[in-house]
C-alpha cells in the first residue's frame, strides 16, 4: 500500500524513521531549527535514504498557514493523486509538560499545537499522527485544550483515536509517556466502525511487544554500588531487550561515531563517584543501572544521567541507544554536544514510531 507523509516538527527524524521503515514515503519534512534539519539531512545521507520530493523546509510551521498556503495545497493535492497522505507530528511540548514550563495553551509552544492542527484542518490530508507528552492529555486544564482541538478535527471531518502510551511496550529501553492521537478522514470508514467520531476498531495493541504489566512484573535491579568498569550480574526475570546494555552492546556504542562525545563536568566529578548504580531518585545526576530501563531521555537544563559505571555523563551514541535507533544513525560532527543532546531527549523513541507506523499501516489496510 503506498502511503505518503508530510513531517512537521521533524526535529532530526526518528519519528520520521520509523515511518519511513515501515514503507511509507516521506514527502516534505518541516523543522525549525537550522541544527536539527542540517542533522536530519545528515542522517538520510548516511543511511542512504531518499530525499523528499517536496524539500527540506526549514521554517515555522505558521509560514504555511499564511504565505505560502497555496504552495502546501498543491503539495499536498499532487501527493494525494498517488497514495494517501498523512501528516505526522509532535508539536513542541515543555509547555504542559510537568517539568516544564507548564503555561499550558498560552505559551509558545502550546500555541504550536494549534497551529498543527490549523494545517490538518487547512490542509486537508487523508489521516494524521499527533503526539505529546502526557501532560496535556492527564492535567485538567491541559486536557480541556486537548478536546477542545479534537473537537476542531471532528468538525473538519475526522474520526479520531487516543491512546497514552510507553515506549518500553514497543522494545525501545526507556520509560517515556506519550499521548498519541489519531485521526482519519471519515469518508474513509464504515459506519459501524465509529461512534460519535472515535474510531472503534483502532489496532493500538497489535504491534506492542511487552504489556506494562508483564513490565511492571519483573524484577527489575533497585540500585549496586558504583564501581568504575565493575561487574554485576544480569538478574533473572528481566526482559534483557529492554536494558541499557543490551541497547550499549547492540548498538556497539565506543566504536560509533558518536561514542566519545559527552560534556565534561566543571564540577561535579566527587559526584559521580558516589552515586550508585541505579539511582535515579533526583532530578539532577541519575545514574542508569545497566539491567535496567532508562527513565524519560531529558539531558537538558539541570538535568544530568550517568552512566551506569563510567565516571561521566552518557556520550551521544549511548543516548541514541537509549532512543532505540538503529546503529547506523548518528548526528554530524559539526553540531554542538548541546544541540545533540537536545534533538535527543526532544525525539520520539524509533521503536516507538516505528510501532505506530505499522499499526497505522494495518489499519489502513484493513479499510
Amino acid at each position: 500500500m503506498m502511503l505518503n507523509i508530510f513531517s512537521f516538527f521533524a526535529g532530526s527524524g526518528f519519528l520520521d524513521l520509523g515511518f519511513e521503515k515501515s514503507g511509507y514515503t516521506i514527502k516534505l519534512v518541516n523543522e525549525y531549527l537550522p541544527a536539527f534539519m542540517n542533522a536530519y539531512q545528515y542522517s538520510r545521507k548516511r543511511m542512504k535514504l531518499d530525499q523528499p520530493e517536496f524539500g527540506y523546509q526549514n521554517n515555522d510551521i505558521n509560514d504555511f498557514l499564511n504565505e505560502r498556503k497555496k504552495e502546501i495545497k498543491d503539495y499536498v493535492g499532487l501527493s494525494k493523486k498517488e497514495a494517501l497522505t498523512g501528516f505526522i507530528g509532535g508539536p513542541p511540548c515543555p509547555d504542559f509538560s510537568v517539568a516544564g514550563k507548564n503555561k499550558g495553551r498560552d505559551g509558545d509552544n502550546g500555541k504550536l499545537s494549534q497551529s498543527y492542527v490549523s494545517s490538518i484542518v487547512t490542509f486537508n490530508p487523508d489521516f494524521f499522527l499527533f503526539e505529546n507528552v502526557k501532560g496535556l492529555w492527564r492535567t485538567a486544564r491541559h486536557r480541556k485544550y486537548f478536546e477542545e482541538l479534537k473537537a476542531i478535527l471532528h468538525a473538519a471531518g475526522y474520526c479520531t483515536t487516543e491512546r497514552l502510551t510507553n515506549s518500553l511496550e514497543f522494545g525501545a529501553p526507556q520509560d517515556r509517556d506519550r499521548i498519541l492521537l489519531f485521526g482519519i478522514k471519515r469518508r474513509y470508514l464504515k459506519r459501524q466502525n465509529y461512534h460519535d467520531n472515535e474510531i472503534l476498531n483502532f489496532p493500538w495493541n497489535s504491534r506492542i511487544l511487552h504489556s506494562m504489566e508483564e513490565i511492571q512484573a519483573c524484577s527489575w535491579p533497585n540500585e549496586d554500588p558504583f564501581v568504575l568498569d565493575g561487574n554485576v550480574a544480569q538478574p533473572q526475570n528481566i526482559i534483557p531487550e529492554l536494558t541499557v546494555q543490551h541497547w550499549f552492546e547492540k548498538n556497539d556504542v565506543l566504536n560509533h561515531p558518536n561514542g566519545m562525545e559527552f560534556l565534561q563536568p566543571k564540577a561535579g566529578l566527587k559526584k559521580m563517584q558516589i552515586i550508585p548504580e541505579g539511582d535515579v531518585s533526583k532530578k539532577c545526576y541519575k545514574r542508569l543501572h545497566r539491567w535496567r530501563y532508562s527513565p524519560t531521555a531529558a539531558y537538558g537544563n539541570n538535568e544530568v544521567h550517568l552512566h551506569p559505571y563510567k565516571e561521566r555523563r552518557l556520550s551521544v551514541a549511548e543516548t541514541l541507544a537509549i532512543q532505540s535507533l538503529p546503529k547506523e544513525f548518528a548526528l554530524p560532527p559539526e553540531m554542538t554536544l548541546t544541540a545533540k543532546f537536545k534533538t535527543v531527549g526532544n525525539g520520539v523513541p524509533y521503536l516507538m514510531g516505528k510501532g505506530i507506523a505499522e499499526t497505522i499501516m494495518e489499519f489502513l489496510e484493513s479499510l
